[in-house]
């Protein structure tokens, strides 16, 4: 469930460990303004010493009027340099803030969705997810980049104008800080209003880019069906929308500034008019009236960038609430604490019950025994459950009822890097990463040398094609290997299984994409691999199972028959019958 606390809030208190740097800043920021506000009050002493003479303010310490010029010019100096160091200051320091803060938000977000189940990943789109970790936390970069100097700014210009209008002239000071109230009071009003039209804006862009993710992943089918004027249309849809939310966006954020020009006009002209009769009268004196005109303009011209500010810092928080969202998304993986240390490889699947969300049952109440060293193929129809039960071993989802254990220990106490680690897996789908062939198999162990690289390549039979390869073992194989055939592409990932050197081996329809030649390639392989494993074999063609120690047959979410190839011909069982429809001595549908 989503935090109540104001976004702001929960901001800060995900910044915490730099708030020495958020006061620093902050303080360089009132400072800069201060000294920034002080020419006017210069100047008037200035036109107080050309009209007064011996009469001026400053006449009472220097009464010449050139060494009241030679002081006037010494702090004019000492205050414009004052000015540039501050500025300097809280520029590096807000902008290294804005820096820190977005790297230090997205390395969190993301360090949590790894953290994540894979039940969780079903009910997201990468799209969105980029969205979250990239377009909103540069919103929040670009909120303490600007922002967030302009508010301190801002509330100083008000305290500090205040004071001294209301110092020098309390009549005048009313009328310009009469306008102030309705400026700031406008402004929140504005920010809520905005607020949930930006929302809406963020929620567009995230539906943007899951579209034009998934076009760009698809693009080869796109291109297979010809569609690509359907999908031209669909992002058009969707571009469309992101357009018109921010269009209603705009549309409130343009009319601030004009409405608060109103209010400043009101107030400059009170001032001017008011402050002119009093310098008439002969009450106040030339030098006063200039610094009540220059420093009405410094307090209310400000203001009209409070549109913009704030136009920034609601932007910034409605983006800030979706990543701190994802942040307190709690994970369904409870992570045991029992380390896994030497390893036997003996698998015991008890009682085991499962369901993904909002389906049925996958798994109903089953059991499977698997002894360590033994090669096991599982198979059974395409939906049967044979992959989700690799999925509870890896604990990607937790099983709703029963017992999976490893050499006796409940998978649900021991440790995630530890079982993790204790299992290499090559699955169906292939996940390389761009980069050279070398790092993809180095992958599976960071820390190997090259001649266990070598020789993982030999075992996975990828040696051959890597050293025809252009640049060898420096080759970039792309995005996801794109540059590789489905056949290499298995090779590499069976090569980086190897590396691995876990006791527990995985193939989930490992050579299902491949040609016959590559199969009887990756069949010596996994032969190869398997010595000493414990090893699980999922298939949908039987002859990659044929020599299993067990095989087991899922059906209706339970092992419904095991043994070996040939005892399980001889029952006359679901596997015989597989087993005649690939060999052709049965039809499809007799």
């Amino acid at each position: 469930m989503a935090e109540s606390r104001h976004p702001l809030i929960r901001l800060l208190s995900h910044l915490r460990r730099h708030r020495s740097t958020v006061i620093l800043a902050s303080i360089c920021s009132i400072l800069n303004k201060i000294w920034d506000l002080a020419p006017p009050l210069l100047i008037g002493m200035a036109i107080d010493v050309v009209a007064l003479k011996e009469e001026s303010y400053l006449a009472t310490w220097y009464p010449d009027p050139k060494d009241q010029f030679l002081l006037l010019t010494a702090a004019t100096a000492i205050i414009w340099i004052l000015e540039s160091i501050f500025q300097y200051l809280y520029d590096v320091l807000w902008r290294n803030l804005a820096q820190t803060a977005q790297h230090d938000l997205r390395m969190d977000a993301y360090s949590h969705i790894q953290d994540l189940e894979m039940q969780w990943f079903s009910e997201q789109t990468t799209g969105g997810l980029m969205s979250v970790m990239n377009d909103d936390v540069n919103q929040l970069e670009r909120f303490l980049d600007q922002g967030a100097n302009d508010l301190f700014q801002v509330a100083t210009t008000v305290f500090v104008v205040g004071g001294i209008m209301l110092f020098l002239a309390p009549e005048v000071a009313i009328w310009a800080i009469l306008p102030v109230p309705v400026i700031v009071g406008g402004s929140f009003l504005f920010q809520r209003k905005i607020g949930v039209r930006y929302s809406n804006v963020r929620k567009e862009v995230s539906d943007l880019n899951s579209t034009l993710n998934n076009n760009l992943q698809g693009i080869t089918t796109i291109k297979s069906f010809t569609a690509e004027n359907r999908e031209i249309k669909r992002v058009e849809m969707a571009s469309a929308s992101y357009r018109d939310a921010n269009r209603d966006a705009i549309k409130l954020s343009a009319s601030f500034v004009p409405l608060i020009r109103m209010a400043i006009l009101f107030a400059f002209t009170a001032n001017m008019l008011v402050g002119g009769w009093l310098a008439l009268e002969g009450e106040l004196s030339l030098g006063a009236y200039s610094v009540i005109v220059f420093i009405t303009q410094r307090l209310l011209w400000p203001l009209t960038r409070l549109g913009q500010t704030f136009d920034l810092y609601q932007r910034a928080m409605a983006s800030t609430t979706r990543v701190l969202d994802l942040l307190d998304t709690k994970v369904g993986i409870v992570e045991g604490n029992h380390s896994l240390e030497s390893i036997q490889g003996d698998i015991n699947f008890k009682n085991i019950n499962f369901a993904y969300s909002n389906r049925e049952e996958v798994l109903k109440n089953l059991n499977l025994s698997i002894p360590s060293g033994s090669t096991v193929g599982l198979v059974g129809a395409t939906g049967s459950g044979k992959t989700t039960l690799i999925r509870l071993l890896l604990r990607f989802h937790d099983s709703s009822n029963g017992k999976i254990s490893i050499d006796g220990f409940d998978v649900r106490n021991l440790t995630l890097n530890s079982l993790r680690k204790s299992i290499g897996l090559v699955s169906q789908n292939t996940t390389l990463f761009p980069g050279s062939v070398r790092e993809n198999i180095l992958y599976g162990n960071p820390d190997a040398s090259q001649d266990e690289i070598i020789n993982a390549a030999k075992i996975g039979e990828a040696l051959a094609f890597i050293e025809e390869l252009p640049n060898k073992w420096d080759t970039n194989i792309g995005e996801d290997g794109h540059k590789l055939s489905g056949g290499q592409r298995q090779r590499l990932a069976i090569a980086r299984a190897v590396l691995k050197n876990a006791p527990i081996l995985i193939l989930d329809e490992a050579t299902s994409n491949v040609d016959n030649e590559t199969e009887a390639a990756l069949q010596r392989s996994i032969e190869k691999i398997s010595e000493n494993k414990t090893t699980l074999i999922i298939a949908h063609r039987l002859s990659t199972v044929r020599n299993a120690d067990i095989i087991a047959v899922i059906e209706g979410g339970q092992v419904s028959e095991s043994g070996t190839h040939d005892s399980l011909l001889m029952n006359n069982g679901l596997y015989s019958r597989l087993w005649k429809v690939q060999t052709g001595e049965l039809e499809i549908g007799n």
